[in-house]
C-alpha cells in the first residue's frame, strides 16, 4: 500500500509538472502571434522608409567623405533636418566607378535608382592629383577639362561621344573637381542600355592634348577609396509631406509651448468648471510632447545605417480640458468641440485629442544593396509640437 501511495504521488507530481496540452497550444499560439505582429510591424516600418526589404549588410565600409559632410550640413546630431530648403530633392545617391580603367573613362551602375525618381542634378566628382615633381615647372598654368558621354554609334549616331561639361582648371591645383552631367544620366534612366560610360579629355589652352603625367585624376584601380571617382545624383522620389505644415526645427517658439507641461489659460471660475462635471480630469497632465526614441540598433538596422544611430520621434500625450487656452494650440474646430462637450449639448461628443500639429523631417545616411551610400530625407517623422485638435 505504501508503494502504491508513493507511486501515485509520483505520477501526480509528474502530471502537475507537465504543462497541459491547452497550455502549450496557447503558449505557442501567443509566440506565433507575437512573431506575426513583429513581422507585420517591421514590414510596415520598412514601407515608411520606402523599402521592401532591409539592404544587405556587406561588413564595415567607409562612407564617402562628401556624403558624410553633406549629411552633417543638412541634419543635426539626431538626424533632424536643419533647413528643409538646403537639399535639392529628397534623395542623394553616390556611386563609385565600376570600370576601373587605366584610361580616363568611367562607368556607374545606376540600377538601384527607383523608376519613379526624378533626376534633378547629376555630378561627376574627380580627385585631381598633384603634378609629378619633375613636371611642376611646366609652362602650362591652366588646362581645359572636358567630360563626354560615350554613345553607341550603331544607333545611327554620327559621333561616338557627346560633350557634357567643359571648363578650365589650374594645372598645379589638387583636390576635388566637379562636373555637371545631368543630361547623360537622364538619358541612361530612360534607356539603361545606352549607359556606355563617360570619357574625360584634357587639353592645353591651344587645343592640343595634355600630357596625362601632368594632369592626373585618381582612379579606383590604384588609389584609396576616399579619392575614387564618384557620381553624385540628386533626385526626388515624389513622396510628399502630409497636410501638417513642416517647420524649421530650430524655431523654438513652435515647440516650447508643447514640449513642457502646460496649464490652460485663465477661463471660467473653478465653480463653473465643477458645474460642468470635469472633475475626472483633475490631476491629468495637459497636452504636451513627450520623448519616443527610435533605436535603429534595437530594431536590427545598425548594420546598414551610417547615421544617425536613432532619433527621437516624440509623441503627444495629455488631456485637452475645457477651457482650451491658446497655449494648448487648439484649432477653432477643437475649441467648438470642447465647448459642445462641456455643455453636453450633443451626446457622444468627446473632448479634443492631443496630437502633433507640427512635424519635422529626418535624414538617413545608409548603404543600399550595391554598397552605394544614400542620403534620404523622410517627411513627417518627428513631432515638433503638440496641440488639441
Amino acid at each position: 500500500m505504501m508503494l502504491f501511495v508513493i507511486s501515485f504521488a509520483a505520477l501526480a507530481c509528474t502530471a502537475a509538472a507537465r504543462p497541459s496540452r491547452s497550455y502549450l497550444e496557447n503558449h505557442f499560439s501567443a509566440e506565433t502571434e507575437s512573431e506575426e505582429v513583429r513581422s507585420a510591424a517591421m514590414k510596415r516600418l520598412l514601407e515608411v522608409f520606402g523599402m521592401e526589404d532591409p539592404p544587405a549588410v556587406h561588413g564595415h565600409k567607409q562612407a564617402p567623405q562628401y556624403m558624410l559632410d553633406l549629411y552633417n550640413t543638412v541634419a543635426d546630431v539626431d538626424g533632424v533636418t536643419k533647413d528643409p530648403y538646403l537639399l535639392e530633392g529628397n534623395t542623394v545617391r553616390s556611386f563609385f566607378d565600376k570600370l576601373h580603367s587605366e584610361q580616363v573613362e568611367f562607368r556607374f551602375n545606376l540600377s538601384t535608382v527607383g523608376s519613379t525618381e526624378k533626376v534633378l542634378t547629376a555630378e561627376l566628382h574627380l580627385f585631381k592629383l598633384r603634378p609629378q615633381s619633375t613636371l611642376t615647372f611646366n609652362r602650362h598654368h591652366f588646362c581645359q577639362v572636358s567630360v563626354y558621354q560615350l554613345l553607341d554609334t550603331s544607333r545611327n549616331n554620327t559621333q561616338g561621344r557627346k560633350l557634357l561639361s567643359s571648363r578650365l582648371i589650374p594645372v598645379h591645383s589638387t583636390g576635388w573637381e566637379v562636373f555637371t552631367i545631368t543630361q547623360a544620366v537622364r538619358s541612361w534612366m530612360v534607356d539603361e542600355g545606352s549607359n556606355l560610360g563617360l570619357h574625360v579629355v584634357v587639353r592645353t589652352l591651344g587645343g592640343s592634348m595634355m600630357d596625362m603625367k601632368l594632369i592626373r585624376f585618381a582612379s579606383g584601380r590604384t588609389h584609396h577609396q576616399s579619392k575614387q571617382p564618384m557620381l553624385v545624383l540628386f533626385t526626388d522620389d515624389g513622396r510628399r509631406s502630409t497636410t501638417l505644415e513642416s517647420i524649421d526645427p530650430n524655431d523654438t517658439t513652435a515647440t516650447a509651448t508643447s514640449s513642457l507641461p502646460q496649464t490652460p489659460m485663465s477661463g471660467p471660475s473653478s465653480r463653473t468648471a465643477r458645474s460642468l462635471d470635469h472633475s475626472e480630469e483633475e490631476g491629468a497632465l495637459p497636452c504636451q510632447r513627450q520623448p519616443l526614441y527610435v533605436d535603429f540598433e534595437e530594431i536590427g538596422w545598425s548594420g546598414w545605417i551610417v547615421s544617425p544611430r536613432g532619433y527621437n520621434a516624440y509623441h503627444c500625450k495629455g488631456s485637452c480640458p475645457f477651457p482650451l487656452g491658446q497655449n494648448m494650440r487648439p484649432t477653432n474646430h477643437a475649441t467648438v468641440q470642447s465647448i459642445i462637450n462641456a455643455l453636453k449639448l450633443i451626446n457622444g461628443i468627446e473632448t479634443p485629442c492631443c496630437v502633433p500639429d507640427k512635424l519635422f523631417s529626418i535624414n538617413l545616411l545608409y548603404f543600399d544593396d550595391d554598397e552605394n551610400v544614400v542620403l534620404k530625407q523622410y517627411n513627417d517623422m518627428v513631432a515638433g509640437s503638440c496641440g488639441c485638435h
